[in-house]
């Protein structure tokens, strides 16, 4: 037979030929049960051979004893011979002694049948057969996921489908209604959500073709040369077993060593791999990878498959980057652990084949499969990350340099609130949606990902209400009835049937004496055609009837600081106000960070350890009372204190995700404030300083110089990551880069 350069494997020549392996593999492990029956008939064969010499031999010792004394001396002797035996008799008697012992033999060959070949194929038969079901139920968890994609990306089909359809509703009513600037209006916002969707359809389709690319090219292929591996193994065993069956003849019948020989000389060629060769050779068929999938334009709005990049889906793109990017760091560290954990798990599979570790095989790959599992969970989350990145990127770049992310946070809304974004109310009483810490902004859950990254960072009480107001007078214009086209929306294209349909009919049929809102023809007032003003109730969309009343902002209904009663009263009790003569950083817990100037409110006076609790905005810490000037209470409780403050002089928000941003100007001149006493009880900081030189390869990572000092946050883990603080911004750092700091 010809030498193989290069041993074949399942996964690299069968691709998506699992099933009829699998059925190969099952064949090879129930043809054992066949062997093992063979043996124990052969077993059956050999006692009762062994009894029929035994009976045989016992035959003929009763007559040797019957006819010893005439056999030996005759039958009239004059002196008895006693025990003594003819040298006849002797030898008759050794070949019966020996047909005895060889009837042991047979014996002895019938049970180690059993004991060392029937009985350890039986064994192995039923092993090879759990961990062959592991595999199946393994390749039932791949093909599960794979088709869990695939209908995720016919559930965003569908969608994007549906969305299309409901541009063309919009289109058809803009044509029929009798306020054409409100219809325009709304059907330009249903093509921005379009776009958003179509963009989210496109992302899906690339995430789930690199999907549908591990499964075909690492995961199926993986499990094919594990089964491979299987079968391999089962031919190993077998060769031992066979092996020690020709052994035990060949104890038994020395004279039949040669043809027993010979056997064995056979069973040693019979490489492991030679079966799959031939199986291979005879199961090559022609397999075509599934092409790849590709941008299905809806019936009913004919479209291409680039991108959308103008103003309002590059905010939504910006979004969705901004969480990919956030995530993608964590996502690659946590595959790298699991991959190891997957690794350190398969070198003790091996070791078990090698007999190196005493482990039960069967709970091994179970739970390689089971860490497999978690780890395509994550693989697909980051892969997807990953993709979601690049697709955005490539498209319209890294949009998310220089963004200021609002500081979101979901929000059970249980007064009346209106969405920051499209003006709409946040219905119900246990209404979610998100608002942003630093700057009050609110929106819908549905619209947070359309939310400008324009967070004017974090602003007081009086700055928040100002720029509520703005706020919602902006957005609730867009739910206004128009004259002409909003300032705020760009000039909106002939609707005409010839530029949204390329070539086929919708097929809906719309009626053009339809009334939008009304009765035909129904006359508008002056008035009901001038819109009211922002703070007042102002009539429904399209409607001359009804009437519907928009909500005052939140801060006309809550207070987000303590002491501050409902519609912004002030309490009885009046607070004492201070103002930080210098700027104050934390350095521990419990402990606030305030800028130089800023007003705050004292919680808490100085008890003789040296420090003030005070509240500055939202938040409450401690800062030096040698920093801190107390504000006289002003003549009138109910006069509104200044904070001193303005719009322009704020701090930026510093919350981002992507960490990058942009300055404007050099850093302003800081006044150090005096020495300040250690806070009794108060943690006391964990400094490491930097042994090497590293760049940053994310936001999520630190640039460190050699000997550059960084507060210790947390440790490493165990993942050879720790985290520091340096500038205000956590961040990670290589663990084997940095040394506690003994200063």
């Amino acid at each position: 037979m010809a030498e193989v350069e290069a041993t074949p494997t399942f996964g690299a020549e069968l691709k998506d030929g699992f099933r009829p392996a699998s059925a190969w593999v099952a064949n090879g492990i129930a043809w054992l049960d066949d062997i093992q029956q063979f043996y124990r008939e052969r077993s059956a064969i050999e006692k009762e051979h062994s009894a029929k010499l035994n009976a045989l031999a016992k035959k003929y010792f009763e007559k040797k004893i019957k006819k010893s004394a005439s056999l030996s001396v005759g039958d009239t002797p004059t002196m008895t011979p006693g025990s003594l035996e003819s040298a006849s008799l002797t030898t008759w008697t050794t070949q019966l002694t020996t047909l005895e012992s060889r009837a042991d033999e047979h014996e002895r060959y019938a049970n180690e049948l059993i004991s060392k070949v029937a009985d350890p194929l039986k064994f192995f038969g039923s092993k090879f057969e759990e961990l062959r079901k592991r595999h199946v139920e393994y390749a039932d968890t791949l093909e599960n996921e794979r088709d869990s994609s695939y209908a995720a990306l016919r559930k965003t089909k569908a969608k994007y489908d549906t969305v299309c359809q409901e541009v063309e509703s919009k289109r058809k009513k803009s044509e029929t209604s009798f306020d054409k600037a409100k219809a325009k209006s709304t059907y330009q916002l249903q093509i921005h959500d379009m776009n958003n969707v179509k963009n989210t359809y496109l992302i899906a389709i690339n995430v789930t073709n690199k999907q549908k690319e591990k499964y075909y090219h690492e995961y199926v292929p993986e499990l094919l040369d594990s089964l491979q591996d299987l079968s391999e193994f089962r031919t190993l065993k077998l060769n031992g077993l066979w092996n020690m069956a020709a052994q035990l003849e060949s104890k038994m019948l020395q004279q039949s060593n040669g043809l027993v020989e010979r056997l064995s000389t056979e069973i040693q060629r019979n490489e492991p791999h030679l079966d799959s060769m031939m199986y291979i050779r005879h199961n090559l068929g022609s397999w075509t990878e599934p092409s790849d999938k590709i941008f299905e334009p809806s019936p009913v709005w004919h479209d291409d498959d680039s991108m959308v990049t103008d103003e309002q889906a590059k905010i939504f793109l910006r979004n969705v980057l901004n969480k990919s990017k956030g995530q993608l760091g964590d996502l690659r560290r946590e595959v790298d652990k699991k991959r190891r954990e997957v690794e350190s798990i398969k070198r003790i599979k091996q070791g078990v084949r090698e007999g190196t570790e005493k482990k039960d095989e069967v709970q091994i790959v179970t739970q390689l499969f089971a860490m497999q599992e978690d780890l395509h969970q994550v693989d697909r989350k980051r892969l997807t990350a990953e993709v979601e990145t690049s697709t955005i990127t490539a498209a319209v770049g890294d949009v998310t340099l220089g963004a200021k992310n609002h500081n979101f946070k979901s929000q059970t809304f249980k007064i009346p609130t209106n969405c920051d974004l499209c003006g709409e109310r946040i219905w119900g009483l246990s209404a979610k949606g998100f608002d942003c810490r630093d700057c009050g902004y609110t929106c819908h859950s549905k619209c947070e990902m359309k939310v400008p990254a324009e967070c004017p960072g974090e602003l007081s009480k009086e700055e928040r209400k100002k720029y509520k107001a703005e706020r919602q007078t902006a957005a609730g214009s867009l739910l206004m009835p128009v004259s002409g086209v909003p300032d705020h929306i760009a000039e909106l294209p002939d609707l005409s049937r010839s530029n949204t349909m390329n070539s086929l009919s919708s097929g809906y049929a719309a009626s053009a004496h339809r009334s939008i809102g009304g009765p035909v023809g129904s006359p508008k007032s002056p008035a009901e055609d001038t819109p009211p003003e922002p703070s007042g109730p102002r009539p429904s969309i399209g409607s001359t009837k009804k009437t519907r009343l928009v909500a005052p902002p939140p801060a006309a209904y809550i207070s987000e600081l303590p002491g501050i009663s409902v519609n912004g009263s002030a309490t009885s009790k009046t607070e004492q106000k201070g103002k930080m003569l210098y700027g104050f950083d934390a350095n521990g817990d419990g402990e606030l960070t305030v800028p130089e100037g800023r007003e705050v409110t004292i919680l808490e006076p100085d008890d003789g350890t040296g420090w003030v609790k005070v509240r500055a905005g939202y938040k409450e810490g401690l800062v030096p009372a040698s920093y801190l000037e107390v504000i006289p209470p002003a003549p009138s409780p109910m006069a509104p204190q200044d904070t001193g403050s303005s719009i322009n002089t704020r701090p930026a928000s510093v919350y981002s995700n992507s960490g990058s941003s942009v300055g404007t100007g050099g850093p302003p001149t800081k006044k150090k404030g005096p020495a300040v006493a250690p806070r009794r009880g108060a943690k006391k900081l964990k400094y490491v300083v930097a042994i090497y030189d590293y760049t940053a390869q994310s936001d999520a990572e630190h640039n460190m110089h050699e000997g550059e000092r960084f507060v210790l946050v947390k440790e490493d883990p165990g993942d050879g990551w720790a985290e520091v603080e340096k500038g205000g911004a956590t961040k990670s750092v290589p663990a084997s880069y940095v040394q506690v700091d003994p200063a």
